[in-house]
């Protein structure tokens, strides 16, 4: 299958060539455009009716993806996602998966099994409330960040303590840890609230842009207009 990520860093879109026989799917609402010859297939997630609650409630994603086909020739399809950012593409084998932010999913080929991670609920909260996903299996996965993606590759033991809200995936034959930043006093005024550490080997996909922080901004300008109206 032939891919193509265009305008990045900022703008990036996915760029699809389905030969006959292909076959991806991806989260409900990223297509932007297709040809003709492509046949879209919308199911649940998973073949199980809990394995499909599960990402839906818990991992906040959509209880539907759409699959897309091209039965009877080549043709082109393209996905995109909310946030102004970058798009990357993680090779899942059966010797690594990923763990994934749950709003990072756009798509992903044959044989990729997406699926909550469900350690998270003992091993900690990723940011306020926020749950991780796990991707197995062999093949490609897309994912989508909030500025500009950073990649750092552990070696065996070393470790990397990342912010929760710039954190967008990293293989699971990491151990990690969710913590406080700091004592008491960094977790209340530092500003970081929680955070992971991260312990290789494997590798780290991090977002340069806090999505948090820009909801915050974007309520800092309306707010005044907001209360203006309201009295």
């Amino acid at each position: 299958m032939k891919y193509e990520i265009k305008y990045r860093p900022s703008y990036s879109m996915l760029v699809v060539t389905l030969e006959q026989g292909d076959h991806i799917v991806a989260e409900a609402g990223a297509m932007t455009y297709m040809d003709p010859s492509i046949e879209v297939h919308t199911r649940k997630r998973e073949k199980s009716l809990l394995g499909s609650l599960g990402l839906a409630v818990i991992g906040r994603q959509s209880f539907w993806v759409n699959e897309y086909n091209a039965p009877q020739g080549s043709g082109e399809v393209a996905f995109v996602a909310a946030p102004v950012g970058d798009i990357e593409v993680l090779e899942v084998r059966q010797s690594q998966g990923y763990i994934v932010q749950k709003a990072a999913y756009i798509a992903s080929t044959e044989n990729v099994d997406l699926d909550v991670k469900w350690e998270g609920f003992t091993k900690g909260l990723f940011g306020q409330g926020l749950f991780m996903l796990k991707a197995t299996g062999n093949g490609n996965l897309f994912i989508n960040t909030f500025g500009a993606i950073d990649k750092h590759t552990l070696a065996p033991g070393q470790t990397l303590i990342v912010d929760n809200f710039h954190l967008v995936a990293f293989s699971d034959t990491c151990n990690y840890k969710v913590t406080k930043f700091g004592g008491l006093k960094e977790t209340l005024l530092g500003g970081e609230g929680l955070v992971t550490q991260i312990t290789g080997p494997g590798d780290i996909y991090i977002q340069t842009k806090n999505l948090k922080e820009f909801v915050d901004w974007l309520w800092a300008l309306m707010e005044p207009r907001v209360q203006s109206r309201a009295r």
